[in-house]
């Protein structure tokens, strides 16, 4: 049987993303880069976080793959080379198997460890499918062997994911994947504009789940930049900013405190906000226009009976 094969690009340098860790941290309004939630723990509590009833993205993107199997396979072709974007467990790329019947899947994610495990169970259930780990961080570089993307390359991005960028990054992203998708095209999940009940139900749940993925991002920190922060002294905030169209997710400090790492350190007030994440939700009329904006044909829409959320294809002409 074919074993998958794995490729690790060259990681940034690792004193230069200490250095912009720490920095981040020591801006006015606190900053971690949410690419800190993926180790291996990160990754685990991630795919709990999928399996709640407030989380409604992963089970409305499934469904509207389901329901629409067959139009969405006529416009992407089948036979292609299926390059998924922050593969994770791979669960979701593995479903489009039958839909789209790739002649090589590249999964790309930077939790290397988390990518290795899943794709040997992939391998075993596709063993005769190409199967490739890249470990690679896509969100500074889409640095991919051009073999991988021969013929008809379908990069696919589900799970909205794109909403982790501000709209300005996005644009300068979905360009870089255009310029690597030619005769093929972008299959991507995009979460749109609703209440702000179920938006924020959906990253704070009753559970505690999203909490504990939250702060595990600061035991991440820890290992990364030699920091020692606690933390059971961080509260979980997720809320809605209806004015910029976007999810927040913060670590709130509990109480006065101070946190170190080799050469420095911050005092963080009661109160004080550490700004982990954002979520950008889109109105249908304003993601096609960034598809487009990015170099993309006319693209092509499909979404769930209450509009919840929808699934692109757009074509890399």
């Amino acid at each position: 049987m074919r074993a998958p094969r794995f490729i690790q690009r060259p990681p940034a340098d690792a004193g230069t993303e200490r250095a912009d860790a720490r920095a981040a941290l020591l801006t006015p309004r606190a900053q971690a880069a949410p690419k800190y939630f993926y180790d291996r723990l990160g990754s685990h509590l991630f795919e709990a976080i999928t399996e709640l009833d407030e989380y409604y993205p992963t089970r409305t993107e499934a469904a509207i793959f389901a329901r629409h199997a067959a139009d969405i396979a006529r416009w992407t072709g089948t036979g292609v080379a299926l390059v998924d974007l922050g593969a994770g467990n791979c669960a979701k790329a593995s479903r489009l198997f039958p839909l789209l019947e790739p002649r090589r899947y590249v999964a790309v994610d930077i939790s290397v460890d988390f990518l290795r495990d899943a794709l040997r169970q992939v391998q075993r259930e596709h063993p005769a499918t190409e199967i490739v780990g890249v470990g690679l961080d896509f969100s500074r570089s889409l640095d991919l062997p051009g073999e991988l993307t021969d013929g008809r390359p379908v990069f696919f991005y589900p799970g909205s994911s794109i909403g982790n960028f501000t709209p300005d990054e996005a644009l300068d992203f979905l360009r870089r994947i255009h310029a690597r998708a030619t005769g093929g095209g972008l299959l991507i999940g995009v979460d749109l504009v609703k209440t702000r009940e179920v938006l924020e139900a959906a990253y704070d749940d009753a559970l505690g789940v999203t909490a504990a993925f939250n702060r595990n991002l600061l035991r991440h920190l820890n290992r990364e930049i030699g920091s020692d922060f606690d933390p059971a002294d961080w509260k979980h905030v997720a809320l809605w900013n209806a004015e910029a169209s976007r999810i927040e997710m913060h670590l709130e400090a509990g109480r006065d405190l101070a946190v170190h790492w080799p050469g420095g350190g911050r005092r963080f007030a009661r109160g004080e906000r550490i700004h982990t994440e954002n979520s950008y939700k889109y109105e249908p009329h304003a993601f096609e226009a960034l598809l487009r904006a990015a170099g993309y044909g006319a693209p092509v829409c499909w979404t769930d009976e209450r509009g919840w959320f929808a699934v692109w294809w757009a074509p890399a002409t």
